[in-house]
């Protein structure tokens, strides 16, 4: 370990180079990342809202386990998609600053697109799996 970098719990980014030494090290690390995301990127937020209301919904409907999991998953996809596109957008920016560069563009053109495919994805399948028992629901209302 070079001598001049000193390392302190309390001083993170003086560690960021490290590998974690415990599996706990480890979890800490991908929660900050994780609450990195929900505090400061606004699309995190709006997607984390949209998948509580799937649950929510899921659960007020009664949908079969297998798909819960399905829906489940989707969510977990369009959130990784979303973490992944705030690492790629904070790479490209730590390598070029606040310079233009065409490859730059399309490293975020092209996980924002990520992000978008997954949502659209999980649309679908929130539609096929909850809009048929939820309009079942509304329908009895009115009858």
């Amino acid at each position: 370990m070079p001598t001049n970098i000193k390392t302190s719990p309390k001083n993170p980014a003086r560690r960021s180079w490290q590998v974690a030494h415990t599996l706990q090290v480890s979890f800490q690390y991908a929660w900050a990342g994780v609450l990195y995301a929900t505090t400061t990127q606004r699309n995190f937020r709006v997607h984390l809202g949209v998948g509580a209301i799937a649950v929510a919904l899921g659960i007020m409907l009664r949908i079969t386990p297998l798909e819960f999991a399905v829906v489940g998953i989707m969510i977990a996809l369009v959130l990784t998609m979303e973490l992944l596109n705030t690492a790629v957008e904070a790479m490209v920016d730590l390598a070029i600053g606040d310079q233009y560069h065409d490859l730059a563009k399309i490293a975020k053109d092209c996980a924002a697109g990520a992000v978008l495919i997954s949502s659209i994805g999980a649309m679908f399948v929130a539609g096929w799996i909850l809009l048929p028992p939820l309009v079942h629901s509304i329908a009895h209302l009115f009858i």
